[in-house]
């Protein structure tokens, strides 16, 4: 193998960039960070068939992006340090976790990035700066390009479900999340003990931008300061050492709840979903909580729920079993079960 370094293509107004970075720090893999300018944006994009970031050079010259592979593929060919617990059922719910991380929080990052004008105004232009900082092109320059993506992405809002409609729900799963976390990490640090799993990193990638966006930066000083704090310590644990948690021990009240919200929420949602692209519908709808949510289909995430009931079916007899009482409290069995 080669013994060059991966080379993260990636920006700071990015979660999943930021997810993969920590990763790569916790897990001490010799990596560069390449944030994405205007200078090598062709490069990487040219190398990939989704021009999403981050997009990872690999030692052997190759591009990938889609974080959850990429972490599959570096629990694969890295050994130290893994971030999936060794007990097969907590191995489980941190995956469990972590799509939910990906796929459900990242409606909370986009809502409150692109919902507010101090947001929108904020954002932009710094997502700007950092995807022209080496030119040092001038705050006019800067403005010009920060209105055109700002008008973009509030264009895209509908489109992820991320709608005015929609808003009492991801804001109050969000202030809920916040909550959890922070009444957590005071007496536990991680998820699933004192070493980081994937689903810490998944679920920081996310908060991080929450804690950098002045809305959401507000609300967690306010209602969760010590989940704040986290996210900055997450950002890198190259020098944390520790343990999984003795898995015969009570599951936490922090897992317990999200757990709970994905049997609310996150499940209904990928089962609508799932259910009106195989009608052939272009769009669906849920009711969770007692709101009621409506977004377009996407193919993606019928993939994700395709993944979960894989791993969930590949799990031992005694990895079900043991699951089966908090997966059916918190209405996520079936889901899964399929």
């Amino acid at each position: 193998m080669s013994n060059a370094p991966y080379i993260i293509h990636g920006s700071l107004g990015s979660p999943y960039s930021l997810k993969m970075r920590a990763i790569f720090r916790y897990r001490r893999i010799p990596h560069v960070w390449s944030q994405m300018t205007g200078a090598n944006r062709d490069k990487a994009f040219s190398n990939v068939k989704v021009p999403v970031i981050p997009i990872i050079e690999y030692p052997d010259g190759t591009f990938h992006n889609d974080s959850t592979p990429m972490v599959n593929d570096l629990e694969n060919t890295v050994a130290e340090r893994s971030i999936v617990p060794d007990d097969e059922a907590q191995g489980f719910l941190a995956w469990l976790l972590e799509d939910m991380g990906d796929e459900w929080a990242t409606k909370m990052m986009f809502h409150y990035r692109w919902f507010r004008t101090r947001d929108q105004e904020q954002m932009s232009s710094w997502l700007i700066f950092d995807n022209s900082y080496t030119l040092a092109p001038g705050k006019d320059a800067i403005q010009n390009q920060a209105d055109f993506i700002r008008e973009r992405q509030v264009s895209r809002m509908a489109i992820v479900g991320c709608t005015p409609q929609n808003k009492p729900l991801i804001e109050e799963t969000c202030d809920e999340a916040m909550r959890l976390i922070n009444d957590h990490v005071t007496t536990e640090p991680f998820f699933f003990g004192s070493r980081p799993s994937v689903a810490d990193f998944s679920w920081f990638g996310q908060f991080s931008q929450l804690a950098t966006d002045p809305t959401p930066y507000d609300r967690m000083r306010e209602l969760a300061p010590f989940t704040l704090r986290w996210i900055q310590n997450v950002d890198d644990l190259g020098g944390i050492e520790g343990n999984w948690r003795d898995p015969e021990t009570e599951i936490s009240p922090l897992i317990k709840g999200l757990l709970k919200m994905a049997g609310d929420v996150y499940m209904p949602f990928l089962l609508a979903n799932s259910k009106a692209l195989e009608a052939g519908e272009k769009a669906f709808s849920f009711e969770g909580r007692g709101h009621l949510y409506e977004q377009a289909t996407f193919k993606y995430q019928a993939k994700c729920l395709a993944d979960l009931r894989s791993r969930f079916a590949a799990l031992s007899q005694e990895a079900r079993e043991s699951l089966e009482p908090v997966l059916k409290e918190t209405g996520c069995w079936d889901a899964l079960a399929g």
